[in-house]
């Protein structure tokens, strides 16, 4: 018996196994108010006053994923704080830029022969760090009725005359939380456009509603082929019976993926969590991407952590475990600069024609390296 299965009986002893197990259901039956979830747990005085607040970020967990987190960190990412009224200097509702890029409704042109497709502003369960919040669970894409594929068609037209896209990341919102028919058709679309030669689908359904993740999902989407999942985890409590059975879905049905993991003062900021983390992905045959600075979304500073951290960990992954578990440590760049790639020099000098460079361990080594003539 699974976690999710005591904690079913527990508090939801009138519903069978096969509807939990139904993703209708859960998105159905999602925990959105203080009473839902004050019947499942036991609030903290800042965790209640702040349910109890209209928050202009909205509080959604699927049931599934309640029943992880009681004695998890993990709460901290779903339940509202106070802490989130608090706007630090730096901090803004779009800190990467995204608006400036939209070239259609739900369609941002940042980088060269790549484009961000907001197919859809809904998720099953709502992170709190998120930075898309000015977006998500807002209809904020929809606001003015247009109905979703009248929307898209605007975005698949822009796609079609621009050449030199060929890497389209399908995001939102949660693109899994759409109808098997609704995800056909937009695949099908992006599909026929010659020129775009990949297809991503970001998502952390795996982790919220893994339920979701049926045989006759993975029927549609792998006559798309490539496609490549980019998926959403954040400590190895994630990494249940039902997550990995997942995973293992995905990959059976040929489809690459690579987690990302947003960085998160309290939740996973240290080594071992981290380590624990990479190596259940990796066992679920998911490969370490990258591991992202927190972006400073508005009301997050209680969420971040130095990115002297963020290389102190990296650094204590490096070497000490195989380098399939050890992520890229990344950070968006606020306004819309793009990702880099963030880490202490390994280079730390030249020896005549040789190079200086320090190991895991922090020992200096020589490699030949001639200056040009």
């Amino acid at each position: 018996m699974t976690q999710a299965d005591i904690f079913r009986k527990a508090f939801y002893p009138h519903v069978s196994k096969a509807e939990w197990s139904d993703w209708h259901w859960q998105l159905a039956n999602r925990l959105t108010t203080a009473e839902q979830i004050a019947r499942l747990f036991a609030p903290n005085n800042d965790e209640w006053q702040s349910l109890r607040q209209t928050n202009a970020f909205p509080t959604a967990i699927t049931p599934y994923y309640a029943s992880l987190l009681s004695e998890s960190p993990l709460r901290k990412t779903m339940l509202p704080s106070l802490m989130e009224k608090n706007v630090s200097p730096g901090e803004t509702d779009d800190p990467l830029g995204e608006e400036p890029c939209m070239v259609a409704p739900g369609l941002v042109h940042r980088y060269p022969d790549r484009v961000l497709f907001l197919a859809t502003e809904y998720c099953s369960a709502y992170c709190r760090y998120c930075t898309r919040s000015r977006l998500v669970g807002r209809h904020a894409l929809c606001h003015d009725g247009t109905p979703l594929k009248s929307r898209w068609e605007k975005a698949l037209d822009y796609i079609r005359s621009h050449t030199e896209v060929r890497d389209v990341l399908v995001s939102g919102g949660d693109p899994l939380t759409m109808s098997d028919e609704a995800l056909d058709y937009l695949l099908k679309a992006l599909r026929q456009i010659k020129h775009v030669e990949m297809i991503r689908i970001g998502s952390k359904v795996p982790a919220v509603l893994p339920m979701r993740i049926t045989p006759a999902l993975m029927k549609t989407i792998k006559k798309y082929h490539p496609v490549f999942f980019s998926l959403h985890f954040t400590h190895p409590d994630e990494m249940t019976p039902e997550t990995i059975r997942a995973c293992e879905r995905i990959a059976d049905a040929g489809i690459p993926a690579g987690s990302q993991t947003v960085l998160l003062k309290g939740v996973n900021d240290d080594a071992e969590t981290l380590k624990k983390l990479m190596h259940e992905l990796l066992k679920a045959r998911v490969r370490p991407y990258y591991l992202f600075q927190c972006d400073p979304i508005a009301g997050s500073m209680h969420f971040r952590v130095p990115v002297s951290k963020g290389i102190e960990l990296i650094n204590a992954l490096r070497g000490y475990t195989s380098g399939y578990a050890v992520p890229t440590y990344a950070i968006d760049i606020p306004g819309g600069g793009g990702k880099i790639i963030i880490n202490d020099q390994r280079c730390v000098g030249r020896d005549g024609d040789f190079l200086l460079l320090k190991n895991f361990e922090n020992t200096i080594y020589r490699y030949p390296d001639p200056l040009p003539e």
